[in-house]
């Protein structure tokens, strides 16, 4: 069975998700914007949700997390929870 790694920022409009992707890209630290702004408990161990395999996580979720470059942010992905960032820290297929 495939496992991945993701941590992800959850945060309530798609505006909001775009500028903390557009900081990420000018270098700010993930995981600090994921304590900063994530709606999600997971934002105080930086937005970390561990390991998980398909089918765990909703539908949205997992079409990225199984199929995005590792490393990579992914995002605006729109779930009924909000707007993620997602970034897969590892994944074995």
């Amino acid at each position: 069975m495939a496992l991945a790694s993701a941590r992800h920022i959850l945060v309530s409009s798609e505006e909001s998700c775009l500028d903390i992707k557009q900081q990420i890209e000018a270098g700010t630290d993930f995981a600090d914007l994921a304590k900063k702004h994530s709606s999600c408990p997971s934002g105080a161990q930086g937005g970390a949700l561990g390991e998980f395999g398909p089918g765990m996580m909703v539908p949205e979720f997992d079409a990225v997390v199984f199929s995005a470059d590792v490393g990579s942010v992914q995002g605006p992905v729109k779930t009924q929870f909000g707007y993620h960032l997602l970034e897969v820290t590892s994944r074995q297929d």
